[in-house]
């Protein structure tokens, strides 16, 4: 097994600290490779994290309401 490139180091400590959108609006220019790395480590990796992260509340009591809700 070899040993983690700098490229996957360093995009994973960065997507542990910040969201991606930010790392767009501070930096004017992101190399593709960079990029798409700091995305995929953006992503919880547990079963755990996932099943917390898609059950998100967004607050809202009526569904109707809450963002892709359903139409009255």
């Amino acid at each position: 097994q070899s040993p983690e490139s700098l490229l996957d180091i360093a995009a994973r400590k960065v997507a542990e600290k910040w969201p991606f959108q930010r790392v767009e609006e501070r930096f004017e220019r992101i190399p593709e490779p960079v990029q798409r790395k700091i995305v995929y480590w953006s992503f919880p990796r547990s079963e755990r994290e996932i099943c917390m992260y898609s059950s998100f509340n967004t607050g809202a009591e009526d569904p109707a309401a809450a963002p892709g809700g359903a139409a009255t």
